[in-house]
């Protein structure tokens, strides 16, 4: 009777493992093996000093942008943005969102434009009045509006992750990340968006977990982090190569987050987690992956703790590298520079981070 009951119990288990429905449907990929921590990426501890700019009980101030005044203002977990006076440590709660705001760009009149990962694309005006602008592009909805950035001529550049996970839906922009780059589905892109006429249009597809979106100043190209498959996409938007597209940094030893234009030629990136080996193995194997997802979610693959920022050129060149093994910032997610300082953003640190320039001996 015994063995008949641990019989039954191991069949309903393989019967779990091996059918029970969800979400995810894996498809396989060649991941490349991942670099080691030498060369351009040597492990450091430049990240592990820092100056905190407190939050009011705020958390995971995930994407950063500074005024023509020197305000400083991040995107938090809880759909406020914090505000700091120029100078200041302690931050003031200025605008609520109505979900989870990511990325934040600067308007032309000390305005901004957000990317509410539950809601859509937001404008904000200097004054705080919120209006919602974008929310669907060629009849699909925005399932997880992640970053955007402004160009010269006042278009808007923005990274829908995924068309499969929204982030609404899960309830954490997280969650469904994780289990969009289980399923490593190709389903991101990249929106043009024109306030002005209010037209929108896709520019790039087929993306695996399309994330950080920036533009070069003189608005000749964008930069865009492909997280899932760790590299770097250049878009053309001027030039012989208009409208083509090109990777200018592969095989990253990292998550690439969020990206951003800092001074003198450099563009900001930041890793929210390095590899996770167990992803790597089995990304030629779907039907594990679909397995792995059937595991309580406490042993499936999570992001690790560790704090790596980059500066890249337009090129693809690593310029600076950025690191604490210790965390003691965790999941950093990006960087946005100022004459005087480095304010580093992160997935879900209750603080703001900042390092003056002048520490980090940057090579201009």
């Amino acid at each position: 009777m015994f063995l008949r009951l641990i019989a039954g119990l191991t069949l309903l288990l393989v019967a779990y493992f091996c059918f029970w429905p969800v979400a995810v449907e894996p498809t396989a990929w060649a991941a490349p093996n991942a670099p080691a921590y030498v060369g351009d990426f040597t492990v450091n501890e430049a990240l592990a000093n820092y100056d905190s700019l407190t939050m009011d009980g705020q958390t995971g101030p995930e994407g950063v942008v500074v005024d023509s005044q020197g305000r400083v203002y991040a995107t938090t977990e809880q759909g406020w943005i914090m505000r700091w006076q120029r100078d200041e440590i302690e931050g003031e709660k200025w605008v609520k969102l109505p979900g989870r705001g990511l990325g934040i760009c600067l308007g032309q009149s000390d305005d901004f434009w957000v990317a509410d990962a539950f809601e859509g694309v937001y404008h904000i005006s200097a004054q705080g009045v919120v209006t919602r602008r974008l929310t669907e592009v060629d009849g699909q909805p925005l399932l997880y509006a992640n970053d955007l950035v402004m160009a010269p001529n006042g278009k808007i550049y923005l990274s829908d992750s995924t068309a499969r996970f929204s982030a609404k839906a899960y309830g954490s922009t997280y969650k469904a990340s994780l289990v969009d780059i289980l399923e490593h589905g190709r389903t991101g892109r990249v929106i043009e968006f024109d306030p002005v006429s209010n037209s929108s249009r896709v520019i790039m597809t087929g993306l695996s977990f399309a994330n950080g979106v920036t533009i070069d100043p003189d608005g000749r190209f964008l930069l865009v982090n492909e997280t899932s498959e760790y590299r770097v996409w250049k878009y053309w938007l001027e030039g012989e190569k208009k409208g083509q597209s090109e990777v200018v940094l592969d095989n990253l030893p990292g998550f690439p987050d969020n990206i951003l234009a800092g001074k003198n030629g450099r563009f900001w990136l930041g890793f929210t987690s390095p590899r996770i080996g167990l992803l790597d193995s089995l990304a030629a194997k779907p039907f594990v992956r679909k397995v792995v997802q059937r595991l309580p979610s406490v042993v499936r693959p999570a992001a690790k703790y560790y704090g790596h920022i980059l500066a890249i050129s337009g090129e693809g060149e690593v310029l600076v590298n950025l690191q604490d093994p210790a965390a003691t910032y965790p999941l950093t997610t990006g960087a946005s520079e100022t004459e005087e300082y480095l304010y580093i953003s992160s997935l879900v640190a209750p603080e703001l981070a900042r390092i003056k320039v002048s520490e980090l001996h940057l090579v201009d």
